[in-house]
Order: structure tokens, then sequence, then C-alpha cells
């Protein structure tokens, strides 16, 4: 099979925010996922999504499928920039289309899809200009963050606010800095766990991903900001949370969070490959936080490898499951 395998690479400009390119993907993902599929075979053409002639390469060569990783340029559809080019050419592609992108990217229209579907999901508000007035039912500690950004970007820890003051200041710090409305939802004390979906013939729930930011006191950070997701594993830093994988949880409780993965990968209308992630309260309560239809696929710092081997896949299993669920999904099996 003739594939092209679409990214954006991770770039240093000092000109743009700490966090702008974390999405983006490093050599090191491109690199992997080339080599897994031409060891099963194929011909592959890694192309970064920035290429200026991007429609054009497209038009002119011959494409059997696009691996597609790319998180796109700007805007709030961005993930969807990529898949749509394709769609219009007619070019199958791996992973979930223009609409599932663009819908788990904006944080509050899923949670309100997820409400519908009476999947839990912590209360929430969304601030378009910062200047509304705060709902009093929403309980403190709260959580701020850009309603439509990956990777954690704009989490710190001051993003969870514990009183009126706090929070508006950083609801206007987050509408200023990145332009776009701001999420405010219920802060869920609880454990961290992370959920993939892998549609593998039939789908798979892969094993429940448990993340303990116990070990990261020192740091002062206890959930997924920006910086335990850039520099995790830094021990000056103290960003070393720990892993389990199968998490640490009763038959019950992993049931029911396995079904609320699932059901959230529908309800957003996933295809191939998706990560939900889940915080479990102090009430065994799982809440759905957030969506991720594109998860990072690096061999040894993503999470989502990382089930897939506690599931007993390697590598090249995992990608060639993502390939094939796309193939069969257009005919071509």
């Amino acid at each position: 099979m003739k594939i092209t395998l679409t990214y954006n690479l991770k770039r240093r400009d000092d000109s743009k925010r700490p966090d702008y390119f974390s999405e983006c993907d490093s050599e090191d993902t491109v690199e992997a996922i080339s080599t897994a599929l031409r060891a099963r075979g194929h011909t592959v053409q890694a192309l970064d999504a920035e290429y200026p002639q991007l429609i054009s390469y497209f038009k002119k060569n011959r494409i059997d499928m696009v691996f597609n990783i790319s998180e796109g340029k700007h805007g709030r559809c961005r993930e969807s920039q990529v898949p749509a080019i394709l769609d219009y050419l007619n070019i199958p592609y791996t992973g979930s289309d223009t609409f599932s992108l663009a819908l788990a990217m904006d944080k509050a229209l899923t949670k309100k899809i997820l409400r519908a579907e009476n999947i839990p999901t912590p209360d929430f508000q969304l601030f378009i200009s910062g200047e509304e007035k705060l709902n009093p039912d929403l309980k403190f500690p709260l959580m701020v963050k850009p309603n439509c950004e990956g990777s954690a970007k704009g989490i710190s820890i001051s993003s969870v606010v514990n009183d009126r003051e706090a929070f508006y200041n950083k609801i206007k710090e987050i509408v200023h800095l990145y332009q776009q409305p701001a999420l405010a939802e219920e802060f869920i004390t609880g454990r961290e766990l992370t959920v993939g979906i892998l549609e593998n013939i039939k789908t798979v729930i892969l094993p429940i991903l448990e993340i303990d930011f116990s070990t990261c006191k020192d740091s002062g950070e206890y959930f997924y900001s920006w910086r335990m997701k850039e520099y995790q594993g830094n021990k000056e830093l103290g960003l070393t949370p720990s892993f389990c994988c199968p998490a640490r949880l009763d038959r019950a409780t992993e049931a029911r969070i396995k079904e609320m993965a699932l059901a959230a990968h529908y309800a957003v209308g996933c295809t191939d490959i998706s990560r939900t992630d889940i915080r479990l309260s102090e009430d065994n309560t799982p809440y759905v936080l957030e969506i991720n239809p594109l998860p990072g696929l690096h061999p040894r710092d993503s999470n989502f490898p990382v089930m897939a081997y506690a599931a007993g896949m390697e590598y090249e299993d995992l990608i060639a499951a993502i390939l094939a669920s796309a193939s069969r999904r257009r005919g071509m099996n």
C-alpha cells in the first residue's frame, strides 16, 4: 500500500507562547510510525502539513491511504484541516473524520453531548468575553482552561482557583492570551485515568492507565498541567508521575469506567482510535474530562502506546491495527 503520513512537527519559535507547538509531533514519532508501516511492507512518504503545496501534492500523487496525525495550523477546527482536504479529494485516511475532530476540540460542546448521553462530566460554564456572571451553582475549586486547546495548553497550577477574584483573573488571562473562550469546570478531586479505544476488527477497550501524581509533591503539581506533560520524567523539576497499567481498580469500577469511555467514543463519533481522560471521584464516579480522537503515538512517551503494550501489543502491531481499521471502513480489505 502507498501511504502518506501527514503530521505537524514541533518547532521552536520564541515569538510564540511556550506551549504553542505542544500538540505537534516530534521527529521521533514520525520516524517510529514510518518505520512500523514500512516493516509491514508499505511504501511511506512522510509529509509535514505545513508543506505549502499540500493540496497540489495530494492532487498529483496516487495515494492509497493517508496515515493522519496532523494537528493542523490554527483555529478551533485545526485538527480537521487535513481530513477536510482529503474528504474533498476522496482520499481515505486513518482516524476520525472532520466532524468528530472539530467537535472534540470544542470542550464545552463536547460536554453538552456527554450530558445528553448521560455520561458524567464535571459541571461547567463557558466564558466568551470573561465578563459573564459566574453561575452560583458551580462549586469551588474550579478549573479554568482554554476551550479549544489540547496537550494541556493553558493549564497550570494557577488554573485551579478557589475564590472569585482568582477565578476572574484567570478567565480574563485565558481569553486574552489564547484569543478564545475560557471553560470553567468543577475540579474533581480523585484519581487520574485515561482509557484507549482501538477498533481492531472488533472494538477493543485497552487496559486502563492510571497516572499517580503522589510522587510529584515536590513540584506542587498534582494533575496533568502543561508543565507536567511537557517535562514529564524530569527529576530536577519533580515532574515524575508513576503509571499503573492496568489501573488499580476493582472489577465493577473498571467495567463502569470502560463503559463510559466507549460511550464517549461513540457519542463524539470517533473511528479507529480515541483516548478518553477520566477523573474517578472520591465517591467512585467516573467523570469524563476530555476525549481525544487524535492521541499521541510516541512509542515511549505517549499514553496510548503504553496501554497497547499492556494489552500485549507491540508498537508495530498498534500502527498496523489503526491502518487496518481505516482500510476496513473504506472497503479496502
